[in-house]
């Protein structure tokens, strides 16, 4: 089978809808109440005009962990307007907001919490830095899966994993050389190593290791350190999850995360792959368009899509 053109592509899950990132644009596709696929296309800034430091390693996986989370913020705003039928607009403040409050409860969740819980519980069972550092890192695992099984209790989530499914499953069949139809998609698997789960279950074990050397400091200190020490975190993680698509031998570091994706992905529907497909295609360039049609016949309904006004080429 003929490999596409160019690098890979990435996306996520957004209220009944896919955002998809290509090497030279973005997009999300959502089906509105009215059955009818909407989408809007955001071009990126070329590789040229990038900053020197977005390719130094650690530092790019920073960056990319910035930009993915700002997109994922956009897009599922959009998603949230679109989904939702006529309503207000989430505006530019409204999505910073969105984003500060997540970040804070999510410090205070995933490092605040497990910092003072272990600090209690060492105590009692071995006052030692090692036993502080092994129940840290385990109650951080455990907040991180429950919290996940937790959110994905609701039916609007359990939809959203399905979305999460036929994104995965349409990024298979796309870069396995497949016809974007329904038949060769829905063959695929619903999870894939490159996926979002597995770089958090990844951050969570380097989390682990990189605290250790924390373990002689002050609790406060331990709770900073942690904070300042996040981007860092993510800068290993992200090479390792980079390593181990690229390499069989370290294939094993997004194992946990394929496991995970159990909870976080399930087998979607043949109108929600054809959203993807729609979100895909509005990403790609048009010479990997045409090679896409070249493969084969396109699932219909991702090519009756409606572009919101303006949108195709904003930035």
């Amino acid at each position: 089978m003929s490999r596409p053109p160019g690098a890979s592509v990435g996306g996520q899950a957004v209220l009944e809808g896919v955002m998809m990132r290509a090497p030279e644009a973005w997009a999300v596709a959502v089906r509105r109440p009215d059955g009818v696929i909407e989408a809007r296309r955001h071009d990126l800034p070329s590789a040229t005009s990038r900053s020197k430091a977005a390719k130094l390693p650690l530092i790019r996986g920073v960056m990319v962990l910035v930009e993915s989370l700002t997109l994922g913020f956009r897009a599922l705003s959009w998603s949230a307007e679109k989904a939702g039928g006529e309503g207000e607009e989430v505006t530019k403040t409204q999505v910073v907001w969105t984003m500060v409050l997540a970040v804070v409860l999510a410090i205070g969740l995933f490092i605040v919490v497990p910092v003072l819980s272990a600090n209690f519980l060492s105590g009692y069972l071995d006052d030692s830095n090692f036993a502080f550092v092994v129940i840290d890192g385990l109650i951080r695992i455990g907040l991180v899966v429950g919290y996940i099984w937790l959110i994905g209790r609701s039916d609007e989530i359990q939809r959203v994993f399905q979305f999460h499914g036929a994104e995965h499953k349409t990024i298979h069949a796309y870069e396995n050389g497949d016809p974007l139809d329904t038949a060769a998609i829905q063959k695929y698997s619903p999870r894939h190593p490159r996926c979002g789960t597995s770089f958090i279950i990844i951050v969570a074990m380097v989390a682990f290791f990189v605290f250790m050397l924390l373990a002689p400091l002050s609790l406060i200190w331990q709770i900073i350190a942690r904070i300042v020490l996040i981007p860092v975190i993510a800068g290993i993680s992200y090479e390792i999850l980079k390593a181990a698509a690229g390499h069989q031998w370290l294939a094993w570091a997004s194992t946990p995360g394929m496991w995970i994706q159990a909870i976080t992905t399930k087998e979607p529907t043949d109108d929600m792959v054809e959203v993807a497909v729609a979100s895909l295609l509005a990403a790609l360039q048009p010479d990997a368009v045409e090679e896409v049609e070249s493969r084969g016949p396109i699932v219909a309904g991702a090519l009756a899509v409606e572009y919101e006004s303006g949108a195709p080429n904003d930035g």
